[in-house]
């Protein structure tokens, strides 16, 4: 694929439609530590705004009048029951987003870089590219404190193509929210966004590409913004080459 040579991956809501597994886990993790609140829908599509598990624990913490106080380490500790619980829900099944099995192979077909670059841990990114049988489709897997500060900071795009020797511009990045967009801009890097289930109704205003989901071959994607605005997309590599273009104009 002549101008296109990487695509750089967020997790959460871009690969699979993971954030309620995330609600779910925290939820479950606050109940055990018998602490009197819980998550609803609502309240964490807000709390999304944060990235990072720990930091939006402290997050809110800090802005709820009625929460105890809770130390670093205790809410590390937290953080980490909140992971188990996430992994196990993983193990009762996993789905990605339609059209990303399909696209992910014909980037390795075609022998595109392919990077993960997600704020969540480590441990939970392995956990579901074992669950979804996508260990070893990606060349990289930058996660959870890989750099010092997290989307909507650049750094994880900045090391992502430090690493693979690439200029901005040779790269795509796939996210589905408004931090992730704002991050991989941050670089340089061309994005098209397809929003998740939580970041349905973000504005996307420096998006100059999203599209409703990938789409596979009998289920397109609807493109909201940039090539073929308004036509059902299934998106392949010469679209994708066309959203890396269409950012350049």
């Amino acid at each position: 694929m002549v101008g296109l040579k990487a695509l750089i991956w967020d997790l959460d809501g871009t690969l699979a439609e993971t954030e309620e597994l995330h609600r779910q886990a925290f939820n479950l993790a606050f109940a055990e530590a018998g602490l009197p609140f819980s998550w609803d829908r609502e309240l964490y599509r807000a709390l999304l705004k944060v990235t990072g598990g720990r930091e939006r624990i402290a997050h809110y913490l800090e802005t709820c009048p009625d929460c105890p106080a809770l130390s670093p380490e205790a809410i590390a500790q937290l953080h980490r029951r909140k992971n188990a619980l996430y992994q196990a829900l993983l193990e009762e099944g996993v789905e990605l987003r339609p059209g990303v099995r399909r696209l992910l192979s014909e980037a390795k077909e075609a022998g595109l870089h392919q990077v993960l670059a997600t704020t969540t841990s480590p441990e939970n990114a392995q956990a579901l590219l074992r669950r979804a049988g996508l260990e070893g489709v990606f060349d990289l897997v930058l996660a959870g404190d890989a750099v010092p500060r997290k989307k909507p900071d650049p750094s994880i795009y900045l090391l992502a193509l430090e690493a693979l020797g690439l200029a901005p511009e040779e790269a795509l990045a796939l996210e589905d929210s408004e931090n992730g967009l704002q991050a991989a801009r941050g670089a340089g890097v061309p994005v098209l966004v397809t929003p998740g289930f939580y970041t349905a109704h973000e504005a996307f205003s420096l998006a100059k590409a999203v599209l409703t989901h990938l789409g596979d071959p009998g289920s397109p994607g609807l493109a909201l913004k940039g090539p073929r605005e308004g036509e059902a997309v299934v998106a392949d590599l010469g679209y994708l080459e066309e959203v890396r273009r269409w950012w350049s104009t």
